[in-house]
């Protein structure tokens, strides 16, 4: 472009020296033959009067041609032009360049515009090509006695003017080539000079397009360039301000798009995606890009997509979304346009995630059903003996027996309440433990000690399998609460003649502690619930065994209290086998 820019320039010079070396060599060219043509005609018109005169004496016709051939040759010779006598009629009756006898053979030049003004009376003077001699020749025809008598002629070459004017024309053409040389060199020049601070302008003002802000166009002057590269300096330094602003308040905005727990969605006015963050994209299990997309196309939800149709044209506009992607989500959508009023450029959603604050809900709900439900059946067991014994007339053996059911129920109620206040204390963070190395196959020997009678009355095998000395970071109550919850359902649900193993085996930074029976096992469908409270696999096996429903619930989250975690594994009607792992003590880590 600069080059172009420089090119235009130079023509455009260079085109104006051409011009004015045209036109003066025109006008000069002009005014040479005007000036040689004048001076040939006034020196014609002296010698055709005086050729004239010379045959002024002899009548021009055709009777008298032998006599006036002569006449016109010596006229010629002395006159140096061509002489041509001419008879009233036009016929010609002597011609210096004609011979004589070809004189019949010359056509009749009544009809040329000079010998026709001279038969008028009038000089008659015409420039032009004869067809008689072949040349280019200036006529100059005067009359003879007002023309009645005739018409002498006189035609001079203009081959002289012409050369003349052909040498002209040649030197104009060469002065004009040398001119337009210098004037391409002096206007290249000039144009260099002259775009120099252009040019400088210029690349500051593509390297600020291509984004080097940085850059400035490097010109001081107090002229019209300085002035320029002050406001190209100046745009830049906004330029780069505003970028730098806009940069730091979109990496802001990126930033908290990306950490939001809910999930964002921008619409255009048209109803194409302009943004959707990543907490989005996992909820639908977006993969790849979706600016541009319409939400059906990246989303494929029809609720969704009626819902933004909803938002984009009326009210804000509140749902709630289920069995969202592969985790099966529920999501209350907050849509609505912006702005909110006047002309709307798009829509706005938010997604925000309802799947545990349900869940939580749920099992709410059903905690309390399920602790009505466990306390009414020892209640109403407690009220109805009680009520029977208020009443009088039962047998002393009968009275034992009922006092010995109401014992039972009351210290089942007891043992609920109590699990409950347990799990209430784990879960509000205000059980106070006291971490400290244990080893944990001492520990569970003592619980295996103190659980003997019980297993060898169901005749149970029960075993310890230790690696040595494995010391875990733990709360020792926690520990023996874990141990004895664990072993009291391996005791409960294992047929008589089966057996117990408890296995303690270090992991790297963690201390693995299983617990194995051979009893009845865990169907598939209830491994996943079976720490839940109050879930029980058999309900009625677990009430006639006297269990809570809180047990396992117990052991989940003391373990995680503790930094630990709990897997379960079971086959039904071979065993189960429920692990416990807790972070290693640090001398065990250090070893």
């Amino acid at each position: 472009m600069r080059a172009s820019l420089q090119l235009r320039l130079a023509g455009i010079l260079a085109g104006l020296v051409a011009a004015v070396v045209l036109v003066s060599g025109i006008l000069a060219e002009r005014g040479l033959r005007s000036r040689e043509l004048a001076g040939v005609e006034r020196s014609l018109r002296e010698r055709t009067a005086l050729v004239r005169e010379q045959v002024s004496g002899w009548p021009l016709d055709p009777a008298h041609s032998a006599q006036l051939q002569p006449e016109a040759l010596r006229a010629a010779e002395a006159a140096d032009a061509r002489v041509t006598l001419i008879a009233a009629d036009g016929t010609v009756v002597a011609d210096s360049d004609v011979p004589a006898g070809a004189l019949a053979r010359v056509e009749n030049h009544a009809a040329r515009p000079e010998v026709l003004a001279a038969l008028e009376g009038r000089v008659g003077r015409v420039a032009r090509r004869s067809a008689t001699v072949g040349r280019r020749l200036l006529y100059l025809a005067l009359p003879v006695r007002g023309g009645a008598g005739g018409v002498v002629r006189l035609a001079a070459d203009l081959s002289e003017i012409e050369r003349a004017v052909s040498d002209l024309r040649g030197t104009l053409m060469v002065a004009g080539g040398v001119g337009i040389l210098a004037a391409l060199g002096f206007a290249f020049g000039i144009s260099y000079l002259t775009l120099r601070p252009l040019r400088r302008l210029s690349e500051a003002v593509s390297a600020i397009a291509a984004g080097h802000l940085e850059r400035r166009a490097p010109w001081h002057t107090r002229d019209e360039m300085g002035r320029i590269a002050e406001g190209i300096n100046r745009i830049a330094e906004e330029l780069r301000e505003n970028l730098d602003e806009t940069t730091a308040e979109k990496e802001r905005l990126a930033a908290v798009l990306a950490g939001m727990a809910d999930g964002v969605l921008v619409l255009d006015a048209a109803g194409r995606i302009v943004l959707a963050n990543p907490r989005l994209r996992e909820f639908f299990d977006i993969r790849g890009g979706v600016e541009g997309r319409l939400p059906l196309e990246a989303i494929r939800r029809t609720d969704v997509d009626e819902l933004l149709r909803e938002a984009g044209s009326a009210a804000p506009a509140v749902r709630e979304v289920e069995d969202v992607g592969r985790q099966r989500l529920t999501l209350r959508v907050y849509a609505i346009g912006f702005p909110a009023k006047g002309e709307r450029l798009g829509t706005i959603a938010v997604f925000h995630d309802t799947t545990e604050v349900r869940r939580l809900d749920s099992m709410r709900r059903e905690f309390v059903a399920n602790v009505s439900h466990e306390l009414k059946t020892p209640l109403t067991a407690i009220r109805g003996y009680a009520e029977t014994l208020a009443a009088g007339g039962v047998s002393p053996a009968r009275q034992k027996s009922f006092l010995e059911v109401i014992l039972r129920h009351s210290q089942r109620l007891a043992a609920l309440i109590e699990d409950i206040l347990q799990l209430s204390r784990i879960e509000s963070r205000k059980l106070e433990l006291e971490l400290a190395p244990l080893d944990v196959a001492e520990v569970a020997f003592g619980v295996l000690r103190d659980l003997e009678t019980r297993t060898t009355e169901k005749r149970l095998s029960a075993q310890l399998q230790s690696e040595g000395h494995c010391r875990a970071l733990a709360d020792r109550r926690c520990l023996e609460q874990i141990l004895l919850n664990l072993l009291d359902n391996a005791i409960k649900y294992t047929d008589e003649g089966g057996s117990i193993t408890v296995r303690v085996a270090g992991e790297g930074p963690r201390i693995r502690l299983d617990v194995e029976d051979t009893g009845i096992g865990i169907p598939q469908s209830d491994r996943a619930r079976i720490f839940e409270r109050f879930y029980r696999v058999d309900r009625a096996r677990s009430r006639e065994l006297g269990g809570t429903g809180l047990g396992l619930s117990i052991v989940k989250h003391l373990a995680q209290a503790q930094g630990g975690e709990v897997f379960v594994e079971s086959e039904v009607g071979r065993g189960t086998r429920i692990s416990v792992t807790l972070p290693a003590a640090p001398d065990r880590v250090a070893g």
